[in-house]
């Protein structure tokens, strides 16, 4: 294979992966205008996760606490606990510094519950972009520690 091709299968799987990521996250049932007191033609603010990925149309990226590129997604999972059938965590993958592939993920603690999946992920979706960066940061430093041990 030509180092040319190469190049563009990562940057197809590249484009691939966050096309992926983004139909994954249902709309937000909320209006971010009138939460933040908006209105008219105001240009909605991309400060939670759902309205970021609603106004651009993709998951938003940071630069971790250890100065790597990640993206993030949300996830639900079952308890059977009936008290919270499911609770919502993020899902941080780290990318290449050249962003040709992903190297690893990682996994805020349990964040949201809900008597359905939709529900818990709907209250992901309303996290702000400052708790979402520092659920990252948290990862990091635990995932460092672990190291560590």
């Amino acid at each position: 294979m030509r180092e040319s091709d190469s190049e563009d299968l990562l940057r197809k799987l590249e484009e691939r992966a966050l096309e992926d990521a983004a139909e994954e996250v249902p709309e937000p049932e909320f209006n971010v205008r009138a939460v933040l007191g908006g209105s008219g033609d105001d240009s909605i603010p991309d400060v939670t996760l759902g309205g970021y990925i609603a106004e651009h149309d993709r998951p938003p990226a940071f630069t971790g606490s250890d100065g790597q590129p990640y993206t993030v997604g949300v996830d639900t999972e079952e308890t059977g606990d009936p008290a919270r059938p499911f609770v919502g965590f993020l899902v941080f993958l780290r990318w290449a510094s050249t962003g040709a592939g992903i190297m690893e993920h990682l996994e805020s603690g349990d964040l949201t519950t809900g008597a359905t999946a939709d529900e818990a992920t709907r209250a992901l979706l309303d996290l702000s972009l400052f708790e979402v960066k520092a659920e990252l940061d948290a990862a990091i430093e635990r995932r460092r520690k672990e190291l560590e041990d």
